[in-house]
């Protein structure tokens, strides 16, 4: 019976995902003539993973600018919270869900008196739990030693606060308001993590009696989570959300200024990645009898280091109904973009997105959904994270009833890193081997093959080959003869 002798190595890693999808609906009364811009933020409240599924929670918060019946434009908010479920078939209780909502896709409809508002919200799951390897480290056996990566990851999350003030023109009062993040540099430090960006803030506010103003502010941020498996040089990755914020504007009518002082509360989440080497064995033979070798299979993943680029595109829009020069372009609010990855073209497709809101020559106004799209080229390999934040848009109408639009875009690849190692973690001992009782050998190896391979085929050890063919170099050349010398005891 051949003797092994196996290690076990236990970790803490992903071991799968999830996705979930479900509908928030939000009712608002009669007073509302026409909806001229709607936005829905979500914020997580809780989750927990169970025998099949993740199940979540949150709070989405409606924002919607109208105007009334008297063609006055106005402002409404409500919060709606909502329960949903991500089905996984290998979840269970042990495991830890990391879960990431976003708006999908926000849609309004009239049903008698009432407006009906509904977000589509998209839940990632991300899955954690414990992972164990077993492998073999030694034996009875020829075994041939190899240093395999594994990684185990550390989840962290914390809070942090920031805050801006800036001064613009007078205001009446703000009507919207919405926040889209740009995390720009994560790193680790001795015990933290560390996760830097700015908060892109954009306001939609009452200048006059029916005038409207957009401006953005771009808020600077720096989270440190404490996390003991940091340090420098550490790979790692991470998200960050506003949570809440609180804005006070102190308008001079007399000065025609405002101040605005914005108060915003972040949380974050985030993962360390360690990577720790184990000494095992990617292959063995036997010298006396047939052996069969099982191997275990541990899948790791990590993050490589982000590519950031700022790019200023512009081009005809689309829009979802018609302008023409009669029309007043008033403000341009609620500015995002998405994009997807086509690495093996080695470009980024996306799309530039806004509501733009019109004063008509009757006096009302109307708000106009209109997209860009973009073409960019990037350098990224594929399995990357693509984030995008679109920010200062303009628009214009150079010919009747054609927007050209110009946005900038801040665009982080996050280079998803996977791999896959499969040790030796069992022998099965089969029939001895017939061994030739003549005192020399000669062997025709394969062409291309190295000391290892030729040992194994000889069932020989490696240092024993290299004795007796001294003269021999690997990888075996076309025609090389390889000779065994056997002791003959008389």
């Amino acid at each position: 019976m051949i003797n092994t002798q196996t290690e076990t190595f236990r970790g803490y890693g992903k071991v799968g995902e999830a996705n979930g999808q479900t509908a928030v609906e939000c009712r608002f009364g009669g007073e509302v003539e026409t909806v001229l811009s709607a936005h829905a933020s979500v914020t997580l409240l809780s989750a927990e993973a169970a025998n099949g599924e993740v199940r979540y929670s949150g709070r989405v918060h409606f924002s919607i600018v109208y105007e009334s019946g008297e063609k006055k434009v106005c402002r409404a908010e409500k919060g709606v919270e909502f329960s949903a479920k991500a089905a996984s078939e290998l979840c269970c209780p042990a495991f830890t869900p990391r879960v990431k909502l976003q708006t999908e896709n926000i849609s309004v409809r009239r049903e008698g008196a009432s407006v009906y508002v509904t977000a589509l919200l998209g839940a990632d799951v991300a899955l954690y739990g414990e992972k164990t390897l077993e492998y073999l480290t030694d034996g009875d056996l020829i075994c041939k030693r190899e240093s395999f990566p594994l990684v185990t990851a550390h989840l962290c999350s914390g809070t942090a606060e920031a805050d801006d003030e800036f001064e613009t023109d007078f205001i009446g009062d703000i009507l919207l308001h919405a926040e889209t993040v740009n995390l720009t540099d994560t790193h680790c430090e001795t015990g933290s993590l560390v996760l830097e960006g700015e908060v892109n803030l954009g306001i939609l506010a009452l200048k006059g009696e029916n005038s409207l103003v957009s401006f953005e502010r771009l808020v600077p941020f720096r989270v440190e989570i404490p996390c003991d498996a940091a340090e420098a040089g550490r790979s790692a990755e991470g998200s960050v959300c506003v949570s809440d914020i609180v804005l006070h504007a102190d308008s001079d009518e007399e000065q025609g200024k405002c101040k605005i002082a914005a108060e915003l509360t972040l949380s974050a989440e985030g993962c360390v990645y360690e990577e720790t080497q184990i000494d095992g064995v990617s292959d063995a033979f036997s010298t006396t009898h047939d052996v069969v070798l099982s191997y275990a299979k541990a899948d790791c993943s990590g993050v490589g280091e982000a590519f950031k680029m700022t790019e200023r595109i512009s081009g005809k829009a689309a829009l979802s109904s018609t302008v023409d020069f009669s029309d007043v372009f008033q403000a341009v609010t609620l500015q995002r973009a998405e994009a997807n990855l086509v690495a093996e073209e080695g470009r980024l497709e996306g799309v530039a997105m806004a509501t733009l809101l019109v004063l008509g020559t009757d006096g009302t106004h109307r708000g106009i959904e209109l997209s860009l799209p973009f073409s960019l080229a990037v350098q990224a390999e594929g399995g990357c994270t693509v984030s995008v934040l679109a920010c200062g848009m303009s628009v214009r109408q150079r010919q009747e009833g054609e927007v050209e639009a110009e946005v900038t875009l801040k665009i982080l690849l996050l280079p998803q890193k996977t791999w896959s190692i499969s040790p030796v973690c069992a022998v099965e001992e089969r029939e001895p081997l017939v061994l030739s009782d003549s005192a020399v050998s000669v062997y025709i190896p394969r062409a291309g093959d190295g000391l290892w391979e030729l040992s194994k085929s000889l069932k020989k050890p490696p240092e024993e080959v290299a004795a007796s063919n001294p003269d021999i170099e690997f990888p075996i050349k076309k025609g090389q003869r390889v000779i065994i010398y056997r002791k003959k005891d008389l």
